[in-house]
């Protein structure tokens, strides 16, 4: 289906984003689906929370270097991002599949996830350049029910195992796939938006003071953008990290015996699931209040709740320590939307889909490294381990700060109002 005209944009923009995240909803319900079975393979595979962590980080690394090669091969600007969304939405459902039926131990499967991951990227930073080209005006809003869809699809293999208790772990897999193959004819019947610049466009703007055509490290050189990629960066650390742990947070204390009829399954569902509420919460506010503060009062908020569990989870009750994971899980991703917004409203329209692939790709390559370190830690100290998820929200808050007041700096040059 070609790309929407402007004419038909104003009827339709609602039901093009509310389509665009469904589809990511069910794209990235690949994401996590591994984990969904992690009881399930350390007993098959007799394996340790610590493998399952790798699992995780093994889609984290195939996400990273698929967008590295996008941001940098220019392949999210020069090509259809419809059309690089479903292709990759298709490709991740069939490794996804071999996961579940080729896989016969950890290496093989650690090699089928990182392909899944290699999928994803162009799937959730290409949904937010689809977003970008059909609600230019409302970035913020539109981007908060991206990421709270990205949220409810993290949490639905949870969800599906739950609710598929008595089936066979190859089975809440395959479902995933099959959901990612409706999320790719979604995008297939909507296409791309009307308001980002075509491939002609691109190839004959040349942006950049020395006239030269601009390239992805360009949107560095903006204060702005460094700004809301230093937050993004400091939140990226604490929240893969934590969605990874969340089965096991639940699973090692007094939640499980207190909340037995619902199963870890059930509450890991919830407590990562309620993050889209947050998103969706916050990209109302940020209408009112602007991008910016919800993003930092989010990323201020779910570093306090790191710091509360790590200090009380012995000694809460176990309805003050759900409702403190609750808390968490709602506010830890609610400011990604929010940074990401500020991070596309900053570039240059002929930029966002590498600048976003980029920034993507380094905060997800961070992850990697807090996932590996929180597991491990997590099998010397316990629960513990949730100490080392603070550090992500304090220099997140402390690089953005840092950068924000550079960009105001410069902004009294004109040099500075130009590069702004």
């Amino acid at each position: 289906m070609t790309s929407g005209s402007d004419e038909r944009f104003p009827r339709s923009d609602t039901w093009s984003v509310a389509t665009i995240a469904m589809a990511q909803l069910l794209g990235t319900s690949l994401w996590f689906s591994a984990n969904s079975a992690a009881d399930d393979l350390m007993r098959t595979w007799h394996v340790s929370a610590a493998d399952i962590g790798w699992l995780t980080s093994a889609v984290q690394v195939g996400f990273i270097f698929g967008t590295l090669t996008m941001a940098l091969g220019g392949l999210a600007d020069r090509y259809r991002a419809s059309r690089i969304f479903v292709c990759c939405a298709l490709a991740g459902a069939l490794f996804n599949a071999c996961f579940a039926l080729l896989s016969e131990g950890l290496a093989s499967a650690l090699v089928f996830r990182f392909l899944v991951g290699l999928s994803l990227a162009g799937i959730y930073p290409v949904g937010m350049k689809l977003i970008v080209s059909w609600a230019p005006e409302r970035t913020g809003q539109a981007l908060a029910q991206l990421v709270a869809m990205l949220t409810l699809g993290t949490a639905l293999p949870h969800g599906l195992r739950e609710v598929g208790a008595d089936l066979p772990w190859q089975t809440v897999i395959l479902a995933s796939s099959g959901l990612a193959l409706l999320g790719a004819a979604l995008i297939h019947w909507l296409g791309d938006g009307p308001y980002l610049p075509d491939a002609r466009q691109r190839q004959a703007s040349s942006p950049s003071p020395a006239g030269r055509r601009a390239t992805v490290l360009d949107a560095f050189r903006i204060p702005r953008f460094r700004a809301a990629a230093l937050g993004y960066f400091g939140h990226m650390w604490e929240l893969y990290a934590f969605w990874t742990v969340v089965p096991l947070l639940v699973s090692q204390t007094v939640l499980a015996n207190q909340y037995s009829a619902l199963g870890v399954s059930g509450m890991a569902f919830g407590i990562i699931g309620v993050g889209a509420l947050g998103c969706v919460i916050g990209g109302g506010l940020s209408r009112r209040y602007g991008s910016a503060k919800v993003a930092l009062t989010a990323l201020a908020a779910s570093g306090i709740c790191a710091v509360a569990f790590a200090l009380f989870w012995q000694a809460l009750p176990g309805m003050a320590l759900g409702l403190l994971l609750l808390v968490w899980g709602a506010t830890v991703v609610a400011d990604s939307p929010q940074f990401s917004a500020l991070s596309a409203q900053a570039c240059p329209r002929e930029l966002v889909g590498a600048a976003l692939a980029i920034q993507n790709s380094i905060g997800f390559a961070i992850t990697v490294v807090s996932i590996a370190a929180t597991t491990a830690l997590f099998e010397h100290v316990g629960l513990s381990a949730a100490w080392l998820l603070v550090p992500g929200p304090i220099v997140g808050l402390l690089g953005f700060a840092w950068a924000s007041r550079h960009a105001v700096e410069g902004s009294q040059t004109p040099e500075g109002e130009t590069k702004a």
